[in-house]
């Protein structure tokens, strides 16, 4: 089996800003990640994103805009030789429907979990909001609650 560091995005992968993030011009990776990410792919973890994106349920952005990002997101760190496993979003919002996807549920991860093999007692996920402990929590992976936009190489003793 497998192990992962499960990461939120917003505030733990690029700088939490206070609103919806969603353009090019806006994201901006957090100091140090790809440090921390380094270490983690090198004791063997895949790596995953968990990220709720209710903006696209409100009407604040599309699909093909969490897509452009993630596809910045996913180069930078290939160019880094970072390999990223997978990036899963919940394109749904409370205020517009209920959904088994957005955290605090843990489907995201349970999906991720069954998909790749991984063994939920061997991993991790790292967030900056209670919700993101619920969800891990839920799928049996260990939690890591950080303040938003906290470099990840303070906490890679915690997973390593």
């Amino acid at each position: 089996m497998n192990k992962a560091v499960f990461l939120d995005r917003d505030g733990v992968i690029n700088q939490e800003r206070g609103h919806y993030t969603f353009g090019l011009d806006e994201f901006v990776i957090n100091e140090r990640l790809i440090d921390a990410l380094k270490a983690f792919v090198d004791k063997g973890f895949m790596l995953i994103v968990i990220t709720n994106q209710g903006g696209i349920a409100k009407g604040l952005y599309t699909h093909r805009d969490v897509e452009i990002l993630h596809q910045y997101l996913t180069k930078v760190l290939t160019e880094n030789g970072i390999p990223l496993t997978e990036i899963y979003y919940c394109p749904h919002h409370p205020d517009t429907g209920k959904c088994l996807c957005r955290k605090p549920d843990s489907l995201m991860l349970e999906k991720a979990i069954a998909r790749f093999d991984i063994d939920a007692s061997k991993s991790y996920f790292i967030g900056d909001n209670e919700r993101d402990i619920i969800a891990g929590k839920a799928a049996g992976v260990k939690t890591i609650l950080i303040e938003s936009n906290t470099p990840l190489t303070t906490i890679i003793n915690q997973v390593l």
